[in-house]
């Protein structure tokens, strides 16, 4: 079934599929008993993990970039997610880069994306969820506007802290996406430092302070990697989500002028997804699998998720596995894998 809608959403351009989807289930679960139907549909054997202070209800998340303004929450949380990460949002509203920012590469099971944090902003967000009456985990994945400098980046992802801390369960600092300029440049150690160590002394002085984890980059050396760990333990950050989407264009099916037309963006889906499962194996060896690692690239199958899982990944996401492969795939995820 899912194989012919996908036919026709693969007509539209990548983004007018996005929002085209997120318009059916906003209007469609508005239909009395839709909701309860595609969850009883979807459901799974309940698989819960404690971790973070908190229950997921299994390991298998919706990775940021999908609901950016937590607009779908309730309808996607249906399709059996254990937890739902919105952003990346920023302070002020921002509308990304240029169109067109987002394209597939079916042959590869690949998105090229270069959206640049296109969202409504935090304050948005935050009320949207608090609107929101449901039992889903849900991240705060937050950045920066791309017209902040780097020097003042730290308030915007404190402006952000604040605004969403009540409405959310946990957050991710992303200073890893390839399509804010410099951005990536707060990878570097002493900005990054300086960074999660002001979250940090936020985050201490609430009543509750969150969880917070940092998103890394699939492109880092293992020297860099080496600080991230380092930064990691002595910041006491509670982990790592790895990895966001590469630069590389290390494709196997899809031809190189296709490529160079596409042009600049983060390659996401099956061409990253040994990197990815590499990094996460590099860094639970580095730490002693001391802090917490969500797995992200790649994942379509039981097997890619156990894969991160055997690698030192404590939860794992998904993006464009989701749309290559429908709204079964979580279900068909968690009855294939190991507990």
């Amino acid at each position: 079934m899912y194989n012919l809608i996908k036919y026709f959403l693969f007509k539209l351009t990548a983004e007018q599929a996005h929002y085209f989807t997120f318009s059916c289930l906003k209007w469609g679960f508005k239909i009395p008993g839709v909701y309860y139907l595609i969850k009883k549909l979807f459901a799974s054997p309940a698989q819960p993990i404690q971790l973070m202070g908190l229950t997921f209800k299994n390991r298998i998340g919706l990775a940021a970039g999908f609901d950016k303004d937590a607009k779908c929450i309730k309808p996607l949380s249906a399709f059996g997610f254990g937890f739902i990460e919105i952003g990346t949002v920023t302070p002020l509203p921002q509308p990304g880069n240029e169109k067109p920012r987002l394209f597939r590469l079916p042959a590869d099971h690949a998105l090229i994306n270069r959206m640049g944090f296109n969202n409504a902003g935090a304050a948005e967000a935050a009320n949207r969820l608090r609107k929101y009456k449901g039992d889903v985990i849900i991240g705060g994945n937050i950045g920066k506007n791309k017209l902040t400098e780097n020097a003042d980046a730290a308030a915007d992802y404190l402006k952000c802290f604040d605004t969403l801390f009540n409405v959310v369960d946990y957050f991710v600092v992303n200073v890893s996406s390839p399509n804010t300029p410099g951005l990536r440049a707060l990878q570097d150690k002493e900005p990054l430092m300086q960074l999660l160590m002001q979250l940090q002394s936020c985050n201490r002085q609430k009543p509750n302070p969150k969880p917070i984890l940092l998103k890394i980059a699939p492109d880092l050396t293992n020297e860099q990697l080496d600080e991230i760990v380092e930064i990691i333990l002595q910041t006491k950050l509670t982990g790592v989500v790895a990895t966001n989407t590469t630069i590389n264009r290390d494709v196997e099916h899809t031809d190189n002028t296709t490529i160079q037309q596409i042009g600049a963006g983060g390659l996401s889906g099956k061409p990253l997804k040994k990197r990815a499962t590499d990094v996460i194996s590099y860094i639970a060896k580095k730490s002693n699998k001391a802090f917490v690692i969500i797995g992200v690239g790649g994942i379509e199958t039981a097997t890619d998720a156990q894969e991160k899982i055997d690698a030192g990944a404590d939860l794992v996401q998904v993006y464009t596995g989701f749309i290559y492969q429908g709204p079964a795939m979580v279900k068909r995820i968690l009855k294939n894998m190991n507990n």
